[in-house]
């Protein structure tokens, strides 16, 4: 399995942008995809994530901000990011994990750098 994303940037305050993802391979259907992001220091955080059915969740700081969607066809996100701010800076990484075990298992891809300027 391998993923792919595109997107990220250089963006001022208020401003707005798309991440996608694409994930191709062999991929167990119940999965759940989303995105990471991390800033120097500090570690890697959840921001958003949906599950093959559907269902989503945010991280409180970018909830009414940021819309994550997919494609289960493509095996495809997106996260529409509006009204960016500073602290939203940081690498973004995209993650699948199948359940073929209760465990888990995760898939990373390579991270895209959102750069918001005050």
């Amino acid at each position: 399995v391998q993923l792919q994303a595109f997107g990220g940037g250089l963006v001022q305050a208020g401003g707005s942008l798309r991440l996608s993802c694409e994930a191709s391979g062999s991929i167990f259907s119940l999965n759940v995809m989303g995105w990471q992001r991390q800033v120097p220091g500090k570690q890697r955080e959840p921001v958003a994530w949906i599950a093959n059915h559907g269902a989503s969740n945010y991280m409180d700081s970018v909830k009414g901000r940021f819309t994550i969607s997919r494609d289960n066809a493509k095996n495809a996100i997106y996260l529409h990011m509006n009204s960016l701010k500073p602290e939203d800076t940081a690498v973004y990484y995209c993650n699948l994990k199948t359940y073929e075990t209760a465990s888990g298992r995760d898939y990373w891809g390579p991270g895209t750098l959102v750069t918001v300027s005050s």
